[in-house]
């Protein structure tokens, strides 16, 4: 099982590029992904638009009795969707939620009873604190990609996130492994992308273009994997992961054992 975080700022298209990602990887792997923005709307267009009941949800409401078929819901292609979930806005701390729900999905053996060849974790990277660094403090994720675009915002919010990974990285924890360009056709957004991969000690390792058949399928909550499996972009995402596939040293033979 390979476990892998992809990280960057609120807004920067993460979750789509998580969730087609999965779609993707459910080509050839079982594939896990697990939501961590208290929105809780990672894996939406993976469920048909369904709202799946957080971890956090199921544990106020049902405590010690809550059970793996709360938590976890099968979407598109065999895909298991997770969504940690978070405090009512304004009240309680997002990351603790988090780590709640992580705590919760050990307890009930998730990754042992499913057993996932690839777990996703889709994190919101504005504030790395204690609880949004959770999947690479807590030796959940083997590697980290970081999701940018040229905007400076984004970049700034990358910057932090591969400083809050290196530092994490001399503690035998999460990888960095690449940064991932989500284009919003931003003067010089190449160049500026791969400053920062530079700067970071890393490299730019897919750029996904800037599509309209995104919102297309978005529109029918699907992916463009499912919606408009053979677009131009959905072959952009299936290169993608053919590169994670390859960063994260992840085989058919190892995954058949």
């Amino acid at each position: 099982m390979r476990k892998i975080a992809i990280y960057g700022k609120g807004g920067i298209g993460k979750s789509t590029i998580t969730s087609n990602l999965s779609a993707a990887l459910s080509e050839r792997f079982r594939v896990m992904q697990i939501g961590c923005d208290p929105k809780a709307d990672s894996t939406s267009n993976l469920t048909g638009g369904r709202k799946c009941p957080t971890v956090l949800d199921s544990i106020k409401e049902k405590g010690a009795g809550v059970t793996l078929e709360d938590v976890v819901f099968e979407g598109y292609n065999g895909t298991l969707c997770v969504e940690a979930g978070g405090p009512t806005p304004g009240i309680g701390c997002a990351g603790l939620g988090i780590i709640a729900a992580f705590k919760k999905l050990e307890e009930l053996h998730a990754y042992e009873i499913y057993t996932p060849d690839i777990v996703l974790y889709d994190v919101l990277g504005d504030v790395v604190c204690g609880g949004f660094a959770m999947p690479i403090r807590g030796g959940y994720a083997d590697h980290v990609f970081i999701v940018t675009s040229g905007e400076a915002m984004a970049l700034f919010a990358a910057r932090n996130i591969a400083l809050a990974v290196e530092n994490f990285t001399s503690r035998g924890y999460a990888k960095y492994s690449g940064v991932i360009l989500n284009s919003r056709n931003v003067k010089n957004e190449r160049a500026l992308a791969e400053q920062l991969a530079r700067d970071t000690g890393s490299e730019i390792i897919a750029h996904i273009s800037r599509s309209s058949d995104v919102q297309l399928a978005e529109e029918q909550a699907k992916t463009v994997i499912e919606a408009l499996p053979d677009c131009e972009i959905a072959h952009e995402y299936r290169a993608l992961a053919d590169k994670i596939v390859a960063l994260c040293g992840i085989t058919e033979k190892e995954v058949a054992v």
